[in-house]
């Protein structure tokens, strides 16, 4: 494992996120609720509140302020864009959430596919990127269910023999916010293309973790959250060049019928925009490289270095805990989010939470609407999980109060 002097500017810029600063019961609050949403930077903070202070307006006037909300959001898109590794600005549509972003594009999907054409999802996935497809059973779409394994993981094989010639869409996630799993998207992508399938990627809990490259991919639509990645709370989506104009979204008459916009319904927050270049150039400057799409990959792959340290010093220092099982695959394989859920014996995770929030560590309960996998694995009657996660401010220290508090429980559980 890497030397962590490596990663020391991670940790001196700490101080670029203010709520690092509060205490609790007389701890420094440590965050370890990032897979819910990771802390703001300063600079995103300041990017929300110039868009306010200096060019509050709606678009497309000829008045200066409007101009200047028309040009950061279209300068938005592009450093998005380039984020994703997508080829331009007009791939990238904004909205309120990813929830609603995939509403909106399911039901233009569903007005495109005829009875009996089918959807695969999985029972690894976030609920929102299962109920709006399951919704479309109403208008007789068969959406078929792909398997999970004990160990939390895709059951390719499953996936592999349930495509078949009327498959229209694979949706599935790009890692599971429940577990950690990361799921080989290159592989399905191999297996929609002897279909002619689309392929849509929920990759909420795995941006903020690892470069993607949109292209390299092949990937026909994927939906992300800023706020997952230390912006504000919106919504991302990524649609393959000519997909969007075709599908029939729902819009008023005077919205512009063309991809981005066509699915980008009312007013969009603006100033949450300007936070999202905020939070992509903030991530850029840990990275290296002549162009932004350079200095991005390369802090993603030192991001994707440092909390793997930080993930595996948790999943092993968990492992040795008495009482505790881990949930999800280890970190000895290729790729894995930095997210851990545990149970404790005798303790339900509402006990295991509370009791860490005494010790001024926040830590997520439950099955964050995960809630799909979590039954499966027959643990949401009892109460869920106790989730943690490593985000980019995370420190040793804190890993190993973490431990320690986890440790203390355990003790008294016994």
């Amino acid at each position: 494992m890497a030397s962590l002097s490596k990663y020391e500017d991670f940790i001196k810029h700490r101080e670029d996120f203010p709520s690092l600063a509060r205490t609790h019961n007389g701890y420094p609050l440590a965050y370890f609720d990032g897979p819910g949403g990771t802390q703001v930077p300063t600079k995103v903070i300041d990017a929300v509140s110039w868009y306010y202070k200096t060019c509050n307006s709606n678009t497309h006037g000829f008045f200066i302020t409007t101009n200047e909300s028309d040009r950061m959001i279209e300068e938005t898109r592009e450093v998005v864009a380039t984020f994703l590794g997508a080829k331009s600005g007009q791939n990238i549509s904004f909205g309120h959430n990813m929830t609603t972003l995939n509403y909106m594009l399911s039901r233009a999907i569903g007005k495109f596919l005829q009875p009996n054409d089918e959807i695969l999802i999985t029972q690894l996935d976030h609920e929102a990127n299962r109920g709006p497809w399951l919704a479309l059973r109403e208008q007789g779409i068969v959406v078929r269910e792909v398997r999970i394994k004990e160990d939390a993981t895709l059951d390719y094989e499953d996936l592999e023999d349930k495509l078949n010639e009327r498959t229209r869409l694979v949706a599935m996630g790009f890692s599971a916010n429940t577990t950690g799993t990361v799921n080989d998207v290159e592989k399905v992508r191999e297996m929609t293309y002897k279909v002619g399938a689309w392929l849509l990627v929920d990759a909420v809990h795995y941006a903020p973790h690892f470069p993607i490259d949109v292209s390299a991919l092949g990937v026909d639509f994927l939906l992300c959250s800023s706020y997952k990645f230390y912006g504000p709370h919106m919504g991302i989506l990524y649609s393959k060049e000519g997909l969007l104009e075709m599908l029939p979204t729902y819009s008023l008459r005077t919205q512009e019928q063309r991809a981005p916009y066509c699915i980008e319904t009312g007013t969009l927050n603006h100033a949450a925009i300007a936070g999202i270049k905020a939070a992509i150039e903030y991530i850029a400057s840990f990275g290296e490289g002549q162009t932004l799409r350079q200095q991005i990959v390369s802090a993603m792959n030192r991001l994707a270095e440092y909390e793997h340290y930080l993930g595996k010093m948790i999943y092993d220092g968990l492992s040795e805990i008495p009482g505790v099982q881990i949930i999800g695959p280890s970190f000895d394989v290729p790729r894995r989010a930095p997210t851990i859920s545990f149970t404790l014996e005798g303790k339900d995770p509402i006990e295991v939470c509370s009791f860490l929030n005494e010790k001024g560590i926040c830590a997520w309960d439950g099955h964050f609407y995960g809630i799909r996998p979590i039954e499966v694995l027959g643990l949401l009657e009892k109460g869920g999980v106790t989730r943690v996660g490593v985000s980019l401010y995370n420190t040793k220290e804190e890993v190993e109060r973490l431990i320690e508090a986890v440790s203390e429980i355990a003790a008294k559980s016994r």
